[in-house]
């Protein structure tokens, strides 16, 4: 310890030879120099040449980058590593820095360098940054995807509906835009509507059988025709009668209330749980919609109509059951709606009542459009309308 003893008097005994504006000036110097060296350490460290360097990052999520349109695209506007996962904030980006070091760490004793390690780590890792997404409402995307300078003219009318939904309470991307630059993880049944809709991306669903819907889908007038039909309601069977190019004809069963065009469809009768919205244009448009039989509803006086409804939809997000979605939106209401109380069992309301109740709770939760409207709709199903067993 005399070592020590004698730098601390060093330092503490007053300069013979250096004036305090030396000093200052030198400490001055010494301290751009540092700042500087410190900068530039820390910029090298967020190029993308830096972040391949390893070859874990290199063999993995880099090259499922290059599959995507991040990589390569019609503008020619690429997104590199540090624009998505290192913030323009100092602050952010110092805490991100020293988040790094688990990755480092990782690096160094091999915790992900072969690819079964780092898809065993992936659902972690995803979880971690998704997280990270959230407490910033999705910033880094936002540097780029401004939802003020978004052209609603280009986008289908089912897009438009969702964004400006999303912009008008900033909503972070990462609620609805998981997996557009790297392969999702395998996340068993807790998976969003949006990742269980890619089940059945890109597979032509056969004639005749009957499938789910895994998202809300536009509908169409025709196999090429562009004209807004409507849109499909998560969660509803339907039977596909025709297939051609990258849609499907379909065919819808339920009812609808005697008012005005009747172009809403509901799952049964007196119930209200939305299979789809037509148009006006579409509901009144000859062989869309074909009436079997009318009933009166005792508790309202409403006549209702069961009908079939006959359009077209893309081919993408059909599914051949609802297990997976109904899973999903059993574990969402069990987490996410106990956050103030013990949340009643589904069969505790009828399907009339509970979108009342459940819109109640939304105050309280952060869910996005197709989760929320799927939740409710698996309370509708299993309630005590259709659920006889005596549970409520």
């Amino acid at each position: 310890m005399k070592w020590l003893s004698n730098l601390w008097r060093t330092l503490n005994r007053p300069s013979r030879y250096l004036t305090l504006g030396m000093i200052s000036i030198s400490a001055f110097i010494m301290g751009i120099i540092f700042w500087g060296g410190f900068n530039t350490a820390v910029e090298a460290s967020s190029k993308e040449e830096f972040c391949i360097s390893c070859h874990t990052m290199k063999d993995n999520p880099y090259k499922e980058l290059q599959s995507t349109v991040h990589y390569s695209n019609n503008s020619g506007v690429r997104a590199t590593c540090p624009d998505c996962h290192v913030p323009h904030d100092w602050t952010q980006k110092m805490a991100v820095k020293v988040a790094a070091a688990k990755d480092v760490y990782g690096e160094i004793f091999g915790v992900i360098n072969t690819p079964e390690k780092y898809n065993a780590k992936r659902l972690e890792m995803a979880s971690r940054v998704w997280k990270q997404f959230d407490r910033t409402k999705s910033q880094a995307c936002k540097n780029c995807h401004r939802y003020e300078s978004m052209n609603w003219a280009e986008m289908s009318p089912l897009a438009v509906k969702q964004m400006k939904q999303a912009a008008e309470k900033d909503q972070s991307c990462i609620d609805c835009h998981k997996g557009i630059a790297h392969h999702l993880p395998n996340m068993g049944t807790a998976r969003a509507p949006e990742l269980i809709a890619q089940v059945g991306h890109g597979v032509t669903p056969a004639v005749g059988q009957e499938y789910y819907s895994a998202l809300t889908k536009e509908l169409y007038e025709g196999p090429t025709d562009n004209t807004d039909a409507g849109i499909l309601n998560i969660a509803t069977e339907v039977k596909v009668l025709e297939a051609q190019g990258d849609r499907v004809k379909i065919s819808l069963n339920g009812w609808r209330k005697r008012i005005g065009a009747g172009r809403v469809i509901y799952k049964d009768f007196g119930v209200n749980i939305l299979s789809a919205q037509l148009t006006m244009e579409a509901a009144k448009h000859d062989g869309n919609i074909r009436v079997f039989e009318e009933k009166q509803d005792p508790l309202t006086g409403l006549t209702w109509q069961r009908v079939e409804v006959d359009i077209w939809t893309s081919k993408d997000y059909l599914l051949q059951n609802p297990d997976m979605l109904w899973s999903y939106a059993k574990d969402t209401y069990n987490t996410s709606c106990s956050v103030c109380h013990t949340q009643p069992e589904p069969s505790h309301f009828d399907a009339n009542t509970w979108p009342g109740m459940f819109q109640g709770m939304l105050a309280f939760v952060n869910l996005d459009q197709d989760t929320t409207a799927l939740v409710q709709k698996y309370l509708q199903e299993h309630s005590s309308t259709f659920d006889k067993s005596g549970q409520h």
